[in-house]
């Protein structure tokens, strides 16, 4: 089928609650896509900051061929090896001690919220606002944009909002009832909005002094994305738990809540559970993604395309007086504009390139980490010339 028919059978079968761009997807390698009709883009969007390791990438596609000819799923009511394994390198990766596998983003923060209020025996959270954790009515509770829950009231209690980047507002908003501080580590959907210096290391120290669990909410963040593992490493903090999922599973759903110390034991037989969450050819390509990261450098390519990259949207800036900021670290970069941004994303599929709209006027950039700085030339070029068009 060519895009039209496509979409045109999406529109009559699928409910209608995504804005989709013009296109239908067909295949890829590497960073380069073709939709249906064979036109070729070359991808600054990875799914949503998902394929870490591009479309098609051999070592998954050998993992994912020789893991479904042996075991797929066989649910959380028998142990396998690769469960174990995963869990025991992502353990070696970071310092926290044990892991709930979930299926997503959304999944992971409900787990750990649940996990902080067992722990605790305390019902509230403090988020940010402008944050965003997922779209159950727990999580996109939790986010700190009422756009994503007015429909849907009446929400779930124990949940407050306080200012992103604002430590004192934070100390303040803590009370007798407090189990935890849920904060991502860059605010992914809110426009890549990076934490005053210093803003993280203060909230660490609050909920020591105040006992109350930070868990931090790594699902864009991880696995490389802003040129460490983790961004906790990044920040030079400990929290006591974070969320994972996303790039962990290079495009096969899987998820997590890392835990460290007590924390990590506080879930008793029975208190949470999952169908899917685990299960063998998740686990199976997580482990090779993990392996893949660094077998293949990629952690030191995010860096040095990302510094490349970076200082190639500066001089944007420099040109282009509408460019309002440009942020993030890694391969997690933005360009803030003075004016919408959505037409500029359509304007770029046109010329060949997959990038995101977000937060009104930011443009998200989440390439996959295999990115080249080549990749990086074609796309500013393109942007460099569309811009002197508006």
């Amino acid at each position: 089928m060519n895009n039209k028919e496509i979409i045109d059978l999406d529109s009559k079968y699928i409910i209608q609650n995504y804005g989709r761009q013009p296109i239908a997807l067909s295949h890829g390698e590497g960073v380069i896509i073709w939709d249906t009709d064979g036109k070729q883009y070359i991808d600054f969007f990875a799914g949503l900051a998902v394929n870490v390791l591009g479309q098609s990438h051999p070592k998954v596609i050998k993992t994912i061929q020789k893991q479904a000819e042996k075991l797929i799923h066989v649910s959380n009511v028998y142990y396998t090896e690769e469960q174990v394994k995963l869990a025991k390198k992502l353990s070696e990766i970071s310092i926290f001690d044990r892991v709930f596998y979930a299926n997503s983003g959304a999944e992971a923060n409900e787990g750990a919220i649940k996990l902080a209020r067992k722990f605790t025996g305390k019902g509230e959270i403090i988020s940010a606002n402008n944050s965003f954790h997922g779209r159950t009515l727990a999580t996109v509770t939790a986010t700190g944009q009422d756009k994503y829950k007015e429909p849907f009231k009446p929400l779930p209690t124990g949940f407050m909002h306080v200012p992103f980047g604002d430590s004192k507002a934070i100390s303040n908003a803590i009370n007798d009832d407090t189990a935890a501080i849920l904060i991502e580590a860059i605010q992914g959907e809110g426009g890549v909005v990076v934490p005053p210096e210093n803003y993280l290391k203060e909230v660490e120290s609050i909920c020591k002094e105040n006992n109350v669990i930070l868990i931090l909410d790594e699902i864009q963040t991880g696995f490389g994305r802003i040129g460490e593992m983790f961004a906790y490493e990044l920040y030079g903090i400990k929290p006591d738990i974070i969320t994972i999922a996303k790039a962990l599973g290079n495009g096969y759903p899987i998820g997590g809540v890392l835990a460290r110390g007590e924390v990590a034991t506080a879930f008793d037989f029975g208190d949470h559970g999952t169908t899917f969450g685990g299960n063998a050819l998740g686990c199976a390509v997580a482990m090779t993604v993990i392996e893949t990261i660094k077998e293949e450098n990629l952690l030191e390519n995010s860096k040095t395309v990302g510094e490349y990259f970076k200082d190639k949207l500066y001089k944007l800036k420099e040109k282009h007086d509408f460019i309002k900021d440009v942020r993030g670290f890694g391969l997690f970069l933005a360009l803030e504009l003075d004016q919408n941004s959505s037409d500029i994303t359509d304007k770029m599929l046109k010329k060949g390139f997959l990038i995101n709209s977000t937060a009104g006027n930011v443009l998200r950039f989440v390439p996959p980490l295999i990115i080249k700085k080549d990749h990086v030339d074609k796309l500013i070029k393109a942007l460099d010339n569309l811009f002197f068009e508006i």
